[in-house]
């Protein structure tokens, strides 16, 4: 199995805001059936904030940062058997969050 992040970006749901509670349980309902599947390993959606960055000094910047191009809106981690899998529950999660999901393989570390 391969783990997956399916993410969006702050600011990519674009309905109107009455309709959040609609999209927010037929998030939790995809949610649900990939727990029911055994391929949900941990998610959620972020605080709309810009992050704070910690140096390797441990010098820490508040945003916002100009060369930040996108925010992370919300993400999910799933472990699947395939790459078309991850697409497939990407597209799920797209239907029920109304916007467009980036799908990207967790590279594995056998160490950890």
């Amino acid at each position: 199995m391969t783990r997956y992040l399916i993410s969006f970006d702050d600011g990519a749901m674009t309905f109107p805001e009455e309709e959040l509670p609609e999209v927010a349980e037929a998030s939790h309902e995809v949610v649900r059936k990939a727990q029911d599947a055994g391929v949900w390993v941990f998610g959620g959606g972020l605080e709309r904030q810009q992050a704070s960055v910690v140096a390797t000094d441990g010098t820490v910047s508040e945003g916002p940062f100009p060369e930040t191009k996108a925010v992370l809106g919300g993400f999910s981690i799933i472990d699947v058997p395939s790459r078309e899998d991850a697409l497939e529950w990407a597209a799920k999660f797209a239907a029920a969050c109304r916007c467009a999901q980036e799908v990207r393989e967790i590279m594995p570390d056998p160490t950890v």
